[in-house]
């Protein structure tokens, strides 16, 4: 291993990857440096891929791991430097000459046509065609069934099903399947997972397993450390545009890769500064569900709960029937001691209830809409008179939480759909703050963000508990867990297995908690 010294302060680790040196790398990329106006997107990258090779491409948003995937994928023209494919350099001016040297790169928002099918967006310009031009159904249909079978996924997609009826998940899978029958022979995946289930990863892990055993070339983009630990071989770092670490996986621990990626250990921002008070802001009391049996929690003035537990435990369903989003049943809802209507999102607002769900382009935000006109859509009605906004007034409220939540944006007039996805959910924060909320439910609320905006996000919430706000916390981190909250209830098959305080919960505690069901029945085949 030898050391790097990247200009400016900041020291990386450059290392010679395992693979046999006299294997020639399928993709090489030397100093390339990408600038917009007065900004350095890239800097003088470097790094070499070979066929088998799991890369993984680490660092915060503005790092420049999207530049460098659009440089690959013929979008963004490198302003200097070399790509080469098989030791030969090539400068695409367009996505398709980039796929026609094998590159493609998977995006998260999946390019998928909502109104064809799934077969017609798996060869989308490679239609089986008969006379006069016409596509024939029902060889594209079969040719469709073939590759789905051919890469494991003939039960995940229905090959006749439209593209608008697809799960995120499924169109997900649908462009990687398009990818590989195109005969890729460098994917890049851009956070796969983030609309994943666990089943679902998992399936897409094997399958980069065995893509590797075939020799293609792959880039994982991930902030996830976990899944960098499954698949890697390899790990890139990037900061400000310039390469900080190139070095095997087994050289760099989570905690080096943080570090590198931030300057600082993540541990520095996970701790609890606010003093938790007596007042019980949110009492949740025998709610049931169509999912849940009979639920019982509280929240108190400047506490953080968090629910934990595996996917599809209820805690988001959970979420939403305290929101009035999710059909309660029984049970009741207080917040300061006053019940909330059920099944009435209206009545919780006004109670003082705010939700940030998990899934924020899709039921938080409206992408083409500005910053400002997304922060205050709860609080119109209190800005207007006979029907006309202050705009004066909205603009100044707008530039507060801009101000106050640190929300990174050139003007209060930029569409939130060209944020960056920290601070896209700063963006759902400061709307409900705007409501001046007594009770934050905040599901996932760092789900698919890069490791220096979920310290600030950290901090946020941290800063929100100090003001006597109850926070309920849904993540599927445990880290985060462990480090934000005061107690933790653990869920299960939508019931409550356990709680425990901060200064006696651990991984194992929580998962032992969340798998009770399973650890029971395990326990029993043993016995018998």
């Amino acid at each position: 291993m030898r050391l790097h010294a990247s200009t400016g302060a900041t020291r990386g680790i450059v290392s010679e990857p395992d693979v046999e040196p006299t294997h020639q790398p399928l993709l090489r990329i030397e100093g390339l440096t990408k600038r917009f106006a007065n900004v350095h997107a890239l800097t003088d990258v470097g790094f070499a891929l070979r066929g088998g090779e799991v890369l993984a491409l680490v660092g915060e948003n503005g790092a420049g791991k999207s530049t460098l995937l659009k440089i690959l994928s013929g979008d963004y023209k490198a302003d200097a430097g070399v790509v080469a494919i098989d030791g030969r350099p090539v400068v695409f001016t367009s996505p398709r000459e980039a796929r026609a040297a094998g590159i493609r790169v998977i995006s998260q928002e999946p390019e998928i046509v909502p109104g064809v099918s799934v077969a017609e967006n798996l060869f989308l310009g490679d239609l089986p065609r008969r006379g006069f031009g016409f596509v024939h159904g029902r060889d594209l249909l079969t040719r469709a069934q073939e590759t789905l079978l051919r890469f494991g996924f003939a039960d995940a997609l229905d090959p006749s099903a439209l593209g608008e009826s697809l799960s995120p998940a499924q169109r997900q899978l649908v462009e990687i399947v398009r990818a590989l029958a195109a005969e890729a022979r460098v994917l890049a995946l851009d956070e796969p997972t983030s609309s994943l289930t666990d089943e679902e990863a998992e399936r897409l892990f094997a399958l980069i397993d065995r893509l590797r055993t075939q020799g293609i070339a792959i880039i994982y983009v991930s902030h996830r450390m976990r899944e960098i630990a499954r698949l890697a071989d390899r790990v890139v770092v990037l900061r400000d545009g310039r390469l900080v670490a190139d070095a095997p996986k087994a050289e760099l621990s989570q905690a080096h890769i943080v570090r590198l990626m931030v300057g600082r250990p993540l541990q520095d921002v996970l701790h609890r500064t606010r003093a938790v008070r007596h007042e019980v802001m949110l009492e949740v009391s025998g709610v049931r569900t169509p999912l849940h049996g009979g639920i019982d929690l509280s929240v108190r003035a400047g506490e953080v709960v968090a629910l934990a537990g595996l996917i599809g435990a209820g805690r988001s369903e959970l979420a939403r029937a305290i929101f009035g989003d999710f059909k309660r049943q029984a049970g009741r809802v207080l917040v300061g001691g006053r019940e909330v209507p059920p099944n009435d999102p209206h009545a919780a607002i006004e109670a003082g209830i705010a939700l940030a769900p998990e899934d924020r382009k899709g039921m938080a935000l409206v992408l083409m809409r500005s910053v400002l006109e997304n922060e205050t859509l709860p609080i119109l009605g209190k800005l207007s008179t006979a029907g006309f906004v202050h705009a004066r007034l909205e603009r100044a409220i707008g530039q507060e939480y801009v101000d106050r939540l640190r929300i990174r944006t050139p003007s209060l007039d930029q569409d939130v759909a060209k944020l960056s996805g920290g601070n896209q959910q700063k963006v759902v924060i400061a709307r409900w703050l705007a409501t001046k909320p007594k009770v934050l439910i905040l599901d996932e609320p760092t789900r698919g963000i890069d490791v220096g905006a979920k310290a600030e996000i950290y901090k946020l919430i941290d800063e929100l508990a100090g003001t006597g706000m109850a926070v309920l916390l849904i993540s599927s981190e445990l880290l985060e867990v462990l480090g934000l909250a005061d107690r933790i209830l653990v869920m299960q098959n939508g019931r409550i297995t356990g709680e425990l305080a901060a200064a006696e919960a651990t991984e194992r505690a929580i998962m032992e908690l969340a798998m009770i069901d399973h650890l029971e029945l395990s326990a029993t085949g043993a016995a018998g």
